[in-house]
């Protein structure tokens, strides 16, 4: 078994369904490019329960380490530049402020079996570390205008 995820296109799982199927058998996961759509995973159940396992197995051991002695605190802190290099941009309150909703959102999302709050978290974070490393856009978005630019409309249009 090969560590790649294969790839074909939609129609040869239509067209040819057992062939294609047959390349799980050498491939963790099955790339389906789709013309009129997002790519499409397909995988074994076993396979996603397999990789299911092994987040919430690190999640766990993460949540325990932070939680455990006070200095582990200290250790994910000094260890997040290295697995997310964009923290040093931001202001150290705020990547304790990021360690802890990480671990909090990674434990719960576990919890529930789905891990889109995660992603959400680290996608948010990345953004705010962004602002930070640019000094322009920082200030533009942390000076006060002074102005009030009138009532804000109505997203639903009502």
């Amino acid at each position: 078994m090969t560590t790649e995820n294969a790839a074909v296109n939609f129609s040869e799982l239509v067209n040819k369904n057992k062939q294609t199927l047959a390349r799980l058998k050498d491939s963790p996961r099955l790339v389906l490019h789709r013309r009129d759509g997002e790519d499409l995973v397909l995988t074994t159940a076993a396979r996603a329960e397999q990789d299911q396992t092994v987040v919430s197995a690190a999640t766990r051991m993460l949540v325990a380490m932070a939680r455990r002695q006070p200095g582990s605190m200290e250790l994910l802190l000094d260890i997040l530049p290295d697995a997310f290099p964009w923290v040093r941009f931001l202001p150290e309150a705020d990547v304790h402020a990021f360690a802890v909703d990480l671990v909090d959102t990674m434990r719960a999302a576990d919890s529930i079996g789905n891990s889109a709050s995660v992603a959400q978290v680290l996608v948010s974070w990345q953004h705010t570390a962004e602002v930070y490393s640019d000094p322009e856009l920082l200030a533009a978005l942390t000076t006060d205008h002074d102005a009030d630019y009138g009532p804000v409309p109505d997203p639903g249009g009502a």
